[in-house]
């Protein structure tokens, strides 16, 4: 399995980073606990789209960061062989080598595999913490920060792929992509995690499956400077007590 991280784009918070991902985390670039999370995991060569910095472990390939999610995406896939990757954001500095073979060693074999991750899980590990959430049928969950691609998938989904990251923060203007009847459940909680696969499925017209995993950092990516000092507290007491 090959991988790709996704650590350019702007920096909100400061500290002289060139992007976010490489923030000091303990000691380290925020990036840096991504890759040794993913070599942990079985990941056999990672390629990293963001600026050239000093990093242990490093890349097997390094990008320049082109701008756009998406296109970072479709320069990384370009540079990999063929077959289906892992692709992670560089702001989850808490993910294990542990979440990561669970996520391979389970992952149904379709197109997209997008993990998310129940309330419960996040509550038991760190109670109170502040997530996005959405409340489907099935139960409450947090969107997961890596999921497997196959990247015959993301050239012909690139269109929508497109059109949904312009809208994403506008529900009503996904409405007409998602369909309005679908969007209200979502609003209201009574949509099935079944109905959005094949939502999903129907809009990229690939199968899609939308993995419940037991990890909750998984889910937690560093947007705010109060996520930062939370996972910085995590990891600085996990380096004291290992």
């Amino acid at each position: 399995m090959n991988a790709v991280v996704l650590a350019g784009g702007k920096n909100p918070l400061g500290q002289g980073a060139p992007s976010k991902a490489f923030v000091p985390v303990a000691g380290r670039p925020m990036v840096a606990w991504v890759l040794e999370a993913l070599r942990a995991g079985g990941v056999a060569r990672v390629a990293l789209v963001g600026p050239q910095a000093p990093l242990d472990p490093a890349p097997g390939l390094w990008l320049e960061d082109r701008g756009g999610i998406l296109e970072n995406l479709e320069a990384a896939l370009k540079a990999l062989p063929p077959g289906r990757v892992l692709v992670a954001t560089g702001d989850v500095p808490l993910i294990t080598g542990e979440a990561v073979r669970y996520l391979l060693a389970n992952a149904p074999e379709v197109a997209l595999v997008y993990p998310i991750v129940p309330k419960e899980a996040v509550e038991a590990r760190w109670p109170g913490m502040r997530r996005t959430y959405a409340r489907l049928r099935e139960g409450t969950f947090t969107g997961g920060n890596l999921f497997l691609l196959d990247p015959e998938l993301f050239y012909r989904a690139l269109p929508v792929a497109r059109k949904i990251v312009a809208r994403r923060k506008n529900p009503l203007a996904l409405a007409p992509l998602f369909g309005f009847g679908a969007l209200f459940k979502l609003l209201t909680g009574r949509l099935a995690v079944a109905e959005l696969e094949a939502i999903a499925g129907r809009l990229f017209g690939v199968p899609m499956r939308a993995m419940v995993v037991p990890y909750p950092e998984i889910g937690v990516d560093v947007d705010k400077p109060e996520d930062l000092a939370f996972v910085v507290r995590e990891l600085e007491a996990k380096g004291a007590q290992g």
